[in-house]
C-alpha cells in the first residue's frame, strides 16, 4: 500500500520527467481524484511548453483521472499498464480522451 508522502511524491516525479516537445499545443490541467487513504485530489497543469503540480481540487481541469491511489500508484510508477488499468476499470477518464492518450507521451518513465 503506498503512503500518502509516496503518492505526494508521484506528482513532482512526473514534472521532472516531463518532455515540453511532446506537449506542443498543449494548455490544459489534469485533475487526479485518487481515493483511499492516502487518497486526495492532485493536479498538473500543463501550459506553453511547462508543466507544474500541486495539491488540492481545481475546477478547470479539461481531464480527470479517477483510480484508487494505490493502482494510480502502481501505473505510475510502471508496475501497472495504463491501457489495462483503464480497460479493467482500475483507472477512470473523465473529459478529454486525446489528452490522455498524448498524457502517456508527454511524461517520460
Amino acid at each position: 500500500m503506498a503512503t500518502l508522502e509516496e503518492i505526494e511524491g508521484l506528482f513532482p516525479a512526473m514534472i521532472e520527467r516531463f518532455l515540453p516537445e511532446k506537449a506542443s499545443g498543449v494548455n490544459a490541467t489534469i485533475l487526479f481524484d485518487l481515493s483511499g487513504d492516502s487518497g486526495g485530489f492532485f493536479w498538473i497543469k500543463i501550459a506553453d511548453g511547462l508543466a507544474e503540480s500541486g495539491i488540492g481540487e481545481l475546477g478547470d481541469a479539461a481531464m480527470t483521472v479517477r483510480a484508487s491511489a494505490d493502482d494510480w500508484f502502481a501505473v505510475a510508477t510502471g508496475q501497472m499498464d495504463p491501457m489495462q488499468a483503464f480497460m479493467t476499470g482500475k483507472l477512470k477518464i473523465l473529459g478529454d480522451m486525446g489528452l490522455a492518450m498524448k498524457m502517456q507521451t508527454m511524461f517520460g518513465q
